[in-house]
């Protein structure tokens, strides 16, 4: 979680003035964790800090707010009705161009009350200096009047080999997902659809396996392409290459054929293992959402969860 500075700028370019909610702190129980964000502006909004009746009002007051910054404190219960029974205090900051580029590309640390002027308190320092002396962002926090942020980056590189309809499906799931920096591969720009999620990077290659070896080492990769061919040329250069986790999508005959085939090409059992086949889930079914959930799941419960839980701990 940190500050998503693309995002704002996006919003800010589409819609002028922008109002970022963001949870500064949390007490007791809480729908969303600190650092969760939304950006609201005059007749929409993006993000979400749980929902519910908390982001609903913080939502109204963002668009009648006039203060640059406004810090508010809710008790989720007695105050709006909700279940959690906890506490939050929301940062509700309105942006525009202008301040949008005053903000740091790193780490983003202010104060939440008094003027961009203020003296950066010893504590915040603290803060800032440690994280640069162990080379990590910081974790949002709210401390001694002042808001911490690392500003937001994909820390898990996942590399999806086609844009066919299961292809499609997958980046409709996976790309609202914060962490995953999505490279998208297929032969041709016109196999791509004409609008593309935020966050995902087509590339169109005529030969799409000559790409594999300017992947990341730790990137994650699902294979779907459509061809049998092309799925075995990547399958190939990927196990030459190296991979922190490679799917393919296919049956078990399939799968069985790419292994001997796989072997011929001199890959050994212990390799050719380190391809997941099939991938997602059967019993939802073949219908490509189905499959996209499936593969999803997957992905979250076995590998990049755990990417993502050594993001959180460092």
């Amino acid at each position: 979680m940190g500050f998503n500075l693309e995002g704002l700028t996006t919003a800010i370019a589409t819609h002028g003035r922008v109002t970022r909610v963001v949870i500064a702190e949390i007490r007791g129980s809480s729908p969303r964790e600190v650092g969760a964000a939304m950006l609201v502006w005059s007749d929409g909004q993006s993000g979400t800090i749980g929902g519910g009746t908390l982001e609903f009002e913080a939502a109204n007051a963002a668009r009648k707010q006039v203060q640059d910054s406004v810090l508010s404190h809710h008790a989720l219960g007695p105050d709006l009705g909700q279940c959690c029974g906890g506490a939050v205090k929301l940062l509700s900051e309105v942006y525009d161009t202008a301040r949008l580029a005053t903000l740091d590309s790193e780490t983003i640390a202010r104060p939440v009350s008094s003027g961009p002027d203020a003296l950066t308190p010893m504590e915040v320092k603290r803060v800032l200096a440690t994280a640069r002396g162990q080379g990590v962002q910081p974790g949002s926090q709210l401390i001694a009047g002042w808001m911490i942020e690392p500003v937001h980056q994909a820390q898990v590189p996942l590399w999806i080999w086609g844009a066919g309809h299961v292809g499609r499906a997958l980046v409709d799931v996976l790309s609202p997902l914060p962490d995953l920096a999505i490279t998208w591969v297929d032969t041709a720009p016109e196999r791509f659809p004409d609008h593309i999620a935020e966050g995902v990077t087509p590339v169109p290659a005529a030969d799409p396996a000559l790409l594999v070896p300017h992947a990341p080492a730790n990137a994650h990769h699902l294979v779907l392409t459509y061809s049998h061919a092309l799925d075995l040329a990547l399958c190939h250069s990927l196990l030459s290459h190296g991979f922190s986790f490679a799917g393919l999508i296919g049956s078990a005959t399939k799968w069985a054929r790419f292994r001997s085939r796989l072997a011929a090409l001199g890959h050994s059992p212990a390799q050719i293992s380190r391809i997941t086949c099939p991938i997602g889930d059967p019993a939802l079914g073949k219908h490509p959402q189905m499959i996209a959930v499936g593969v999803a799941a997957y992905l979250l419960r076995r590998d990049i969860s755990n990417e993502l839980k050594k993001d959180h701990r460092a």
